[in-house]
């Protein structure tokens, strides 16, 4: 990044009051019809709406990159933002929020200073931009998902990347091979979420694993974990249709239908019986009090509860549990060091992300897109926008 752009900083250059009070800016009514070229968005806000808007096109400072956006995946996170608007007590939506973080496109223009991007070059949008200043421990240790003045797209305030234009630092755009498409290359967000809680896990080549919640995440991680060669592996989920599509993604692969009403000590010997072997490692991707519960009980002594999923803000664990069988519980916050690492892994055919994306809309149709993301009767894995 050039010095201007360390001098000004992200939270000045990313203000999300310059596209806000910006003449240009304004909420679409469901019956406009914008231009090809209009700068459309997906927003949220306080009274829990999603609608489009229309911005203004961003023009590259110094250090920048503007993108067209051509593949925006909707994440947990933004039907959340929508319907919530908060995730636990330091993400709260306060005003008209641009949605989207899971996104790859095509470089359109650039600012001064940028070397390493062209014109049409292909890239993914890793949506976390951390200070990346010398005095920030997070930084400069490698941990920039802990940047206290980290800018995340789409996270409140800040405007995200399911729109037509987005604009980035060049130094946090990642180059896509020919053989990854945008639709990939987009996926390989949550996929770094997935081998952050793997690598942070410890998962080691035949750990005997459980896998909790076959939604996105889970669906992913279990990829990346049969990639690790983890075996045997066991997911579990409420619904059988997202076993059953686990299933197809991995044949290996060993499901339990959770019953509601059942306990958690219940489920986890129905865990155990299907792994037919003792459980090393879990990867809940839930967030859900009564899963972490059954991770827990499903362990062999010494094992370790990794936890992925995002819940409520105070839960119960099974305390003396834990302690008298030396059971670990760790958590992940985002991920930090994974794009390039994602990016191999696809272009190598180690891990088929393809699959995942059951539904695809065009940007213009963005708000129906929310409306099935956020409807599990719609039996959409992954939806994606794209333009």
């Amino acid at each position: 990044m050039s010095s201007v752009n360390l001098e000004v900083g992200n939270a000045a250059l990313y203000d999300p009051r310059k596209v806000l009070q910006h003449p240009q800016f304004r909420v679409l009514a469901p019956a406009d019809k914008p231009s090809k070229d209009a700068n459309i968005a997906a927003f949220y806000n306080p009274a829990h709406e999603i609608h489009l808007v229309e911005k203004p096109r961003p023009v590259p400072g110094p250090g920048q990159v503007l993108v067209h956006v051509r593949a925006t995946g909707i994440c947990g996170s933004d039907v959340h933002f929508w319907q919530h608007g908060r995730i636990g007590d330091s993400m709260v939506v306060t005003d008209e929020c641009g949605s989207g973080h899971e996104s790859a496109g095509e470089v359109v223009e650039v600012g001064e200073g940028v070397s390493q991007w062209k014109v049409g070059d292909r890239v993914a949008i890793e949506a976390g931009v951390p200070c990346s200043q010398p005095a920030c421990d997070a930084c400069r240790t490698g941990r920039y998902n802990a940047c206290p003045d980290v800018v995340f797209f789409s996270t409140p305030p800040f405007h995200g990347t399911l729109t037509r234009w987005h604009l980035h630092p060049a130094q946090w755009l990642h180059r896509l091979p020919d053989e990854v498409s945008f639709e990939e290359g987009a996926l390989c967000e949550p996929l770094a979420v997935a081998l952050a809680g793997i690598e942070r896990s410890g998962l080691r080549l035949g750990d005997p694993l459980l896998v909790c919640g076959a939604g996105p995440i889970g669906l992913i991680s279990l990829l990346s974990a049969r990639a690790a060669g983890a075996e045997p592996i066991v997911i579990t989920d409420l619904f059988q249709s997202r076993l059953d599509f686990a299933k197809k993604l991995v044949p290996g692969v060993r499901t339990v239908l959770i019953q509601r009403g059942s306990t958690s000590k219940e489920q986890a010997e129905q865990v155990k019986a299907a792994a037919g072997a003792p459980l090393k490692v879990a990867l809940e991707c839930t967030g859900v009090e009564s899963s972490v519960h059954t991770a827990v009980y499903s362990m062999q002594f010494g094992g370790k509860v990794f936890i992925i999923g995002v819940g409520k803000n105070e839960q119960v664990f099974p305390f003396m549990h834990l302690s008298a069988n030396e059971i670990d519980v760790s958590f992940q916050y985002r991920y930090a060091n994974q794009y390039p690492k994602a990016i191999r892994l696809v272009a190598g055919g180690l891990i088929n992300i393809k699959p995942l994306v059951t539904h695809r809309f065009p940007l213009e149709d963005a708000i129906s897109a929310f409306h099935v993301a956020a409807d599990p009767s719609q039996g959409a894995i992954k939806v994606q926008i794209q333009d």
